[in-house]
């Protein structure tokens, strides 16, 4: 069997980009390039002209190689506040990436907020390589978990995403939710939306966060829309009658 290696790639990225911190903005910049690492999530590299003035001030921590080369550390300096070792620049980059010299990346957290052109982006840069496609089914999804049945529906939406098991949307009437209690955990994602959680409650045993729902997804991916979603990892997925494997993701 062939595998394939993902590349490390670094291009152009022709969206306006900002970045806010404190009501101020830190980065406008219309020479974003992209870094999209084989192995990690994308980041946004932006020219020190780009930045507000007087940004960045040395870390105290001394340049040291990575896998992406010579990087140097740097802190955020705003009128209100210093972020410790919020940024950073590639001063001598792998061959790869070679159009990133001297451009600076920030720690997505260090900021309060990041704009592509009007739109605010969440938890990190969108990949152009990272596709959804949400397709209607007629397959027969059953969800069992410890002897009970969650869900049973030949209704099902099928979301297909780069690199991730099929997730399998149902509607809420062809879900057991007497056996389901709301969960405190929210996440989001770039490409879909915020997302609520259920756990199971079976009898004295409560399994934790076993499906989720995107109450209001992003413009982008309507097809979901308060449908409920099992995990594959915690639960029993029956297909047309075949039992599935439980694949083993960072959320099994």
């Amino acid at each position: 069997m062939v595998v394939f290696e993902p590349p490390l790639i670094a291009e152009s990225w022709p969206r306006r980009v900002r970045g806010m911190l404190d009501r101020q903005v830190i980065v406008d910049s219309l020479g974003t390039m992209l870094m999209i690492p084989p192995d990690g999530l994308p980041v946004y590299f932006f020219p020190p002209s780009d930045l507000a003035p007087d940004l960045l001030i040395a870390a105290g921590k001394p340049d040291h190689e990575t896998s992406r080369g010579m990087t140097r550390v740097w802190s955020i300096r705003t009128a209100g506040k210093v972020i410790e070792e919020g940024a950073w620049s590639l001063i001598e980059p792998v061959p790869e990436l070679a159009a990133l010299r001297d451009m600076v990346a920030f720690r997505w957290q260090a900021l309060d907020s990041w704009y592509e052109e009007d739109d605010e982006i969440f938890v990190h840069p969108k990949s152009p390589y990272h596709r959804i496609d949400v397709l209607h089914s007629s397959r027969h999804i059953r969800v069992e978990l410890n002897g009970h049945v969650l869900a049973d529906s030949r209704r099902p939406r099928l979301l297909f995403e780069t690199g991730l098991p099929i997730r399998y949307y149902i509607p809420t009437s062809d879900v057991n939710m007497d056996l389901l209690r709301p969960s405190r955990t929210v996440t989001q994602c770039p490409y879909k939306g915020m997302a609520s959680y259920w756990s199971a409650e079976l009898g004295n045993e409560t399994v934790r966060d076993v499906a989720w729902m995107y109450r209001y997804p992003v413009p982008e991916c309507p097809k979901i829309e308060a449908l409920v979603s099992f995990f594959n990892e915690r639960c029993d997925l029956v297909v047309d009658g075949q039992l599935q494997a439980r694949p083993i993701t960072p959320w099994s």
